[in-house]
């Protein structure tokens, strides 16, 4: 943000040989001052000083770094920064090497029931833990995303009560569900931007990446069943969209510092997310 600041001599414009070209002709060094020479500002006589001024400050502006994606608003820095964690076999932004089982091609992995059935019920702690705070919270940032139609708690209990109709004992949630939760809520009280970046990628992700992985699960060990997990309450494209502007609209708030430590904490989502999606293969 461009500012006014009292003209001082430690500023770089005194330094300026353009700047400084009036002295002192008649006048000869004096050998009790054989210092470092200070050197006078010389200013253009039709010119003012708060003139001088906003005009370095213009022109530092129009070199303002541009983040990517920030003409189109905070979400777009958001996905471009989610897209770079992907590897190149999940998105064709991706930078990442495969390290870690579940970033392997779905297509070479072997699911069982058991591990989905884990997978399944931490995802519904996280979103629990998501939409609990989002509910019960009188914060505006988060009163904004109350509703949207992208909740997920309700459509995963009724997946749950499916699987227990088909004879499958369920599982309590294990450390992964746990650790991620806990670290939700202590992010919803003292780090609301980190807190926007969680909500963001895990319902956007899960829109996304989330249901072609449901698709080949259910391909290979549900008899191509679609569960209640991916399926929404009216257009899906039209949801994201409204979240989207509601997104946007309270990133405007924020300053250029929190804007970058929400996108800095994209990586901590992208681990805990990945440990909860790695149970689908245990």
């Amino acid at each position: 943000m461009a500012y006014l600041a009292p003209i001082s001599s430690s500023l770089s414009i005194f330094k300026n040989p353009q700047l400084s070209r009036f002295q002192f002709a008649s006048s000869r060094p004096n050998p009790l001052f054989l210092g470092p020479r200070i050197q006078i500002l010389s200013m253009p006589m039709n010119k003012s000083p708060s003139l001088v001024v906003v005009a370095a400050t213009t022109a530092a502006e129009k070199q303002k770094k541009r983040y990517p994606g920030e003409s189109k608003g905070f979400v777009e820095e958001m996905r471009f920064v989610a897209m770079r964690l992907h590897t190149k076999d999940q998105a064709k932004e991706g930078e990442k090497e495969t390290k870690s089982i579940e970033e392997r091609p779905v297509a070479k992995w072997e699911p069982t029931v058991d591990g989905y059935l884990r997978f399944l019920v931490d995802s519904k702690l996280v979103y629990d833990t998501l939409e609990q705070i989002i509910h019960d919270s009188n914060f505006p940032t988060y009163a904004e995303f109350k509703n949207t139609g992208l909740e997920r708690a309700e459509k995963l209990a009724k997946d749950l009560e499916w699987f227990k109709e088909q004879g499958y004992e369920i599982p309590e949630p294990t450390a992964p569900g746990k650790t991620y939760s806990q670290y939700l809520k202590e992010l919803a009280e003292n780090d609301p931007q980190a807190f926007i970046c969680h909500f963001y990628n895990i319902y956007f992700a899960h829109s996304a990446g989330g249901r072609m992985i449901g698709r080949k699960v259910a391909e290979r060990i549900l008899d191509n069943k679609e569960l209640e997990f991916y399926k929404w309450d009216g257009e899906l494209s039209q949801l994201l969209q409204n979240v989207r502007e509601k997104l946007n609209k309270v990133a405007e708030e924020w300053t250029r510092e929190e804007k970058n430590h929400c996108l800095e904490e994209t990586e901590k989502s992208f681990k805990y997310s990945g440990e909860i999606l790695r149970l689908i293969l245990s």
